[in-house]
């Protein structure tokens, strides 16, 4: 049986038990959620894993790490570098993409080696052998696709992406938008190349009660992908999107129905004022399935400081609903990520997630904070870097110089709370 199987029938079980304990909630809280698909556990029955998390409302927000090879560049010692930083940073879950080279050891050594949730996108190895065996990537057939989504889901992949909303119809809209960037997502590339190549719909569509007994049998979170996100700002909430998650909030209720758990793949690149209207269609076309973002990036001019511009969508977007923020590194768009890369974006969306923690759980998550700003009342820096979310980096700007002091190099003499101290009388005790 699948957690939402169990939690519909009221059995809690240690995943439940394990997720409970992490968020401070009731068993039974967390039960529910899973019951009423509002929330998801990504936990395959062939991958046990220490670190299991659950996703969705009343949650904190978790973070995912893209890592992975690509045609170009990478190696497997590379991939499991990027994987220990992710979690040494905070990733929650870890997404092997890898396009390139031994990607079947690649993923089984990351599946081995993770102590977190472990997540995929199957089209990609099942198009990739495909023009190794056939020539043209797009003579993959059906059976290919699904056969890759069970290898994969044999060996333990704990949620993936698959991209169903990418329908015949789906094209027609892109067709007919003139977008400027039209299909930015790899995935959905794959396959509209596959469905305008064969003139037939798209098979995790047109076979997804097919997807969904592989997903029940190994208990598989499957995560709706956005094939038709923008990948512009120019393009954002425009029919093809929108068209593509109506499809999807279908499915969600089939997934739900089949018990499997689910959740759904949001933009992409939006400006500011559209991300709270997109929260709140996504939450209410597919029923508050848990909703898992990239990003988004709020501005397409952030080449290099890309981290930058997913965090700012990404802390907006937890804060109007959003539970699943995937990460943008420095490298988005330009190339790769390396390991720094992988550091920098972890960190980027662990801050956009912990700010709107405070919001959305009601001042709970800002206990963290009030420690912080208690530990620079007090000028005590050791508690202050242990409390930061890099302590490393926080340790080397803080000892950068010398001081003579209390203060900071910043200050010096002239720091503001060693002067109201000493004048008011304010002492330490009394915070």
């Amino acid at each position: 049986m699948t957690q939402i199987e169990f939690a519909k029938k009221g059995v809690i079980t240690p995943q439940m038990k394990h997720v409970a304990r992490l968020e401070k909630l009731s068993d039974n809280f967390i039960c529910e959620n899973i019951a009423g698909g509002k929330a998801v556990i990504p936990a395959n029955i062939n991958h046990p894993v220490q670190n299991t998390c659950g996703i969705g409302k009343g949650l904190k927000i978790k973070v995912n790490a893209n890592i992975g090879t690509s045609s170009d560049v990478g190696t497997l010692a590379g991939e499991l570098e990027k994987l220990q930083v992710s979690i040494k940073y905070g990733a929650d879950t870890v997404m092997d993409l890898s396009t390139g080279g031994a990607i079947r050891k690649v993923r089984r050594s990351i599946l081995q080696e993770s102590s977190v949730p472990i997540g995929t996108v199957p089209i990609y190895q099942a198009m990739i052998e495909a023009g190794e065996k056939y020539g043209p990537i797009v003579q993959a057939t059906a059976d290919d696709i699904f056969q890759a989504i069970e290898e994969q889901a044999v060996e333990g992949v704990d949620f993936i992406t698959v991209h169903c909303g990418v329908t015949q119809a789906a094209i027609k809209s892109l067709r007919n938008q003139r977008r400027v960037t039209d299909v930015v997502s790899r995935g959905g590339a794959f396959l509209l190349g596959w469905m305008i190549y064969h003139q037939r719909e798209n098979p995790l569509y047109e076979h997804y009660d097919r997807l969904l007994d592989i997903a029940r049998k190994y208990d598989v979170t499957l995560s709706l992908g956005d094939g038709m996100r923008p990948g512009s700002l120019s393009d954002a909430t425009d029919r093809s999107q929108v068209q593509e998650l109506i499809t999807l909030g279908e499915l969600v209720e089939r997934a739900w129905d089949a018990g499997v758990q689910v959740m759904v793949e949001g933009p992409g690149h939006l400006p500011l004022n559209h991300i709270e209207m997109n929260i709140q269609l996504q939450k209410s076309l597919c029923k508050e399935a848990p909703f898992y973002v990239l990003g988004p990036l709020v501005t397409d001019i952030g080449a290099g400081y890309d981290h930058i511009t997913g965090a700012i969508g990404g802390a907006l977007a937890g804060m109007y609903g959003a539970d699943f923020l995937c990460y943008v590194t420095p490298a988005e768009h330009l190339s790769l990520p390396d390991a720094e890369d992988v550091k920098n974006g972890v960190i980027a969306s662990r801050i956009a997630a912990h700010a709107a923690d405070i919001v959305r759980s009601q001042g709970q998550a800002a206990d963290w904070d009030k420690q912080m700003s208690v530990a620079r009342k007090h000028l005590d820096w050791e508690t202050q870097i242990n409390l930061s979310v890099d302590p490393e980096k926080a340790r080397s700007i803080r000892s950068k110089y010398a001081v003579k002091g209390r203060a900071c190099s910043m200050c010096g003499d002239y720091c503001a709370m060693d002067l109201v101290e000493k004048y008011l009388g304010i002492t330490a005790n009394k915070c």
